[in-house]
């Protein structure tokens, strides 16, 4: 199977083809019925960029962060309801394949992703937790060879058009809250019943209402690892990371009709520079910026997993406080980037049915702020900070 997996440049070239051909075209009609993107998702199924995240001998393409964060910077400007998915998905990818314990049941799973184009969806939000995911009322009850497991969720993004539901939750009934495991759940195992709704501002595609979730499988379907450890080396910088590469890609799409807009003023008076080019290039040098430290923060993390993806290398002050300053920064940069580029585009960019539309960019880009509050990231970094020492 591992020869028919596609390269990661195949891979990026599908990535720019569905976000022009395919998410583009539907992105205003997922946005204005706060829909599900299936079209997109089913050219990524096409794709196979679902596995991309999965070794080869598992059945993937063996992409790494930096391959992963282009890929999904690439298809944000078409949609990036249908971008964001795939990256929440990627991190669930990432939560199973790394943490399998060699299982045989769960590296089976793994193969079907490859061969399905399975779509993964989490559920890490607790009714009562107040937004803290390492902390979980719920938890598993196992049962000889099964388990059960029910859960209150606040959000549960996509989870009603996902084939599997990774969900946290206690490891036993007399466990700490913290004291948490993770499970796989097919959509054959679970009921969901939906308790509120999804009527937002921005990221309307990625349908994220709350649910109560209820589940029966076999117990072999109970990660081995602990959540705490996921968290640390998988989910975090697999959010973190690929969530600013969709903002980038965000800030990158809204530059990019900013510079058509120009160029086109440009066409209309040869030999003369349209004085909205001096601010277009101020805005390539921020996003240049962005883009750098970025893929600075994923060749990082690729050589912690060439090292030996040791638990210490994802557990340290200084790799902490660098994740939660990628997120902060890169989530506040690209709505500033698109009022940037809504400035030099001027009414054209106001108005909603034109080809420099900026509303919708706008609208999304300030999502990246909310998820996973900054003002909650950034009082984990001060508490780090009155004990970290520079490197």
């Amino acid at each position: 199977m591992s020869t028919l997996a596609p390269s990661f440049e195949t891979l990026l070239e599908a990535s720019h083809h569905i976000s022009k051909d395919v998410s583009a075209l539907h992105a205003n009609d997922v946005d204005v019925k706060g829909r599900f993107p299936w079209e997109a998702v089913e050219a990524m199924r096409g794709a196979k960029l679902m596995s991309a995240p999965v070794p080869r001998e598992l059945g993937g393409s063996g992409c790494s962060m930096r391959e992963l964060a282009q890929i999904v910077a690439a298809l944000a400007p078409g949609c990036a309801s249908a971008a964001m998915v795939l990256t929440m998905h990627y991190s669930q990818v990432a939560c199973l394949m790394r943490n399998t314990g060699g299982n045989p049941t769960l590296l089976q799973r793994v193969r079907e992703l490859c061969e399905h184009q399975h779509l993964i969806a989490s559920i890490t939000s607790e009714v009562g937790t107040f937004g803290d995911t390492r902390s979980s009322i719920c938890a598993v009850e196992k049962m000889g060879d099964t388990y059960r497991l029910n859960k209150d969720a606040t959000t549960g993004s996509y989870c009603a058009d996902a084939d599997v539901i990774l969900v946290t939750c206690r490891k036993a009934a007399d466990s700490a809250a913290n004291d948490q495991c993770l499970v796989y759940n097919r959509r054959a195992d679970l009921t969901l019943e939906q308790t509120s709704t999804w009527d937002t501002l921005g990221m309307r595609g990625t349908c994220s209402p709350g649910y109560k979730f209820s589940a029966t499988g076999p117990v072999d379907h109970v990660l081995p690892v602990d959540y705490a450890e996921i968290s640390a080396a998988s989910m975090v910088p697999y959010s973190h990371i690929l969530w600013s590469a969709l903002w980038m890609g965000i800030a990158a799409g809204a530059y990019g009709k900013a510079a058509q807009y120009v160029r086109t003023l440009a066409r209309k008076n040869p030999g003369t520079v349209p004085p909205q080019a001096l601010p277009l290039a101020e805005l390539n040098t921020r996003l240049q910026l962005i883009r750098q430290q970025i893929l600075a923060i994923a060749d990082e993390y690729d050589g912690f997993v060439a090292a030996g993806d040791k638990v210490e290398s994802y557990s340290s002050l200084s790799w902490a406080l660098r994740m939660n300053n990628l997120k902060i920064s890169t989530s506040e940069a690209t709505p500033q980037i698109v009022i940037a580029a809504l400035q030099i585009v001027g009414i054209q960019g106001y108005k909603n049915d034109g080809p420099y539309a900026m509303g919708r960019p706008l609208r999304d880009a300030l999502s990246g702020s909310l998820m996973v509050s900054n003002d909650r990231i950034a009082a984990k970094s001060a508490a780090l900070l009155l004990v970290h020492k520079d490197d």
